[in-house]
């Protein structure tokens, strides 16, 4: 939120998967430390464990130093000059008219809306598509099966027949990064919507060819290299659109009202499939065997064709006009009901009270 919020409009998307990109970093560098001739034996281990308060620390350092949203201050604490001066501590020398008059509008906007409480956006039907959106996004991050691979990518590879499986996860710990970075280079240019798409369709295929891999590698060596070659592009698909996207989108798909709460209905769905698919994989793939992957990519299907109808494009629009997408979306279906707006008076008036 933090990011989406303090972000050039042109760099909103570039800003946000860098994010991504920290996180994937991270994720290899302890990979390699994970090593057992590194720190990943039976002696070393508890120092690999406290390393992981190192990162906590130095951000708890830094972040004070930080300049609040300018947002934040203009829009939700109507704090005009402060907003000016974190515009400037943010972006330098320059003149802020432009910034803070796309700021007032959407002030104005935020005047009319409540400040939506997380149960009251829930059932809230003037939010309903966003929330949808949202939520279906990072739920086809998680149940796309990416976290199967990373949290069981040896005992996969150890599956596919590779001999050092150890050195094949940190491979795709490497392809991880790498396609984070192209992701980083091209989300602003060829659009959030686009690489979704094209993330989650390349997914849906990869998973196809890595259960072809795994059902007949017995029959055939040269179906090891197909596993293979399947994980590793699973992992680039996923960099690409679904790993980093649905992390920021949310944050743009929302107005000041009721964005802190969709994000942290987003996140709770986030980690909530996360963890059903990293405690249940091992039972699935018991239970299905070579075919576990059919299952990923029938959600993925799914997945692709839900973005391709129903969520936006939000390259390159304030958060005003990606609200007005969903506005027009609502008028096309049906104008908006009475109950709709008496809805929005009843939740002002409780956030007022």
């Amino acid at each position: 939120m933090y990011i989406g919020e303090i972000a050039p409009k042109a760099y909103r998307g570039a800003l946000g998967t860098l994010h991504q990109l920290a996180i994937v970093i991270g994720i290899l560098l302890s990979q390699v430390l994970g090593l057992d001739f590194i720190l990943g034996n039976d002696t070393m281990w508890p120092i690999l464990l406290g390393l992981s308060g190192a990162p906590a620390l130095l951000q708890s350092l830094m972040l004070p130093l930080c300049p609040e949203s300018p947002r934040y201050l203009y829009i939700v604490l109507g704090k005009e000059q402060e907003a000016r001066t974190s515009l400037h501590r943010l972006k330098g020398a320059y003149d802020p008219t432009s910034d803070l008059e796309e700021m007032r509008k959407e002030k104005e906007q935020a005047d009319k809306e409540p400040r939506v409480s997380i149960l009251s956006l829930i059932g809230s039907s003037v939010y309903r598509q966003q929330l949808f959106v949202a939520l279906m996004m990072h739920l086809s991050q998680q149940l796309s099966g990416i976290n199967a691979i990373f949290y069981y990518s040896t005992s996969i590879f150890e599956l596919a027949g590779v001999g050092q499986p150890v050195y094949a996860t940190i491979g795709v710990g490497v392809i991880n990064t790498i396609f984070t970075m192209v992701s980083v280079a091209l989300v602003d240019k060829a659009g959030r919507r686009t690489l979704t798409l094209v993330g989650l369709g390349g997914m849906c295929c990869c998973a196809i060819a890595m259960t072809v891999g795994l059902k007949f590698q017995d029959s055939y060596s040269w179906m090891t290299y197909v596993s293979l070659s399947g994980v590793f592009l699973f992992v680039s698909f996923f960099e690409i659109g679904p790993g980093p996207i649905p992390w920021f989108i949310v944050a743009e798909l929302f107005s000041q009202g009721p964005r802190p709460a969709a994000i942290a209905l987003a996140g709770c769905c986030n980690w909530t499939s996360n963890f059903i698919i990293g405690m249940t994989f091992p039972y699935i793939q018991t239970w299905l065997g070579s075919y576990v992957f059919i299952l990923f990519a029938v959600m993925l299907f799914g997945f692709t064709v839900f973005t391709y109808l129903r969520v936006p494009e939000t390259k390159g629009k304030t958060f005003e006009e990606i609200a007005e997408v969903f506005k027009k979306g609502q008028k096309t279906k049906k104008a908006q009901s009475p109950k709709d707006e008496t809805e929005l008076q009843q939740l002002k008036t409780s956030s007022d009270a």
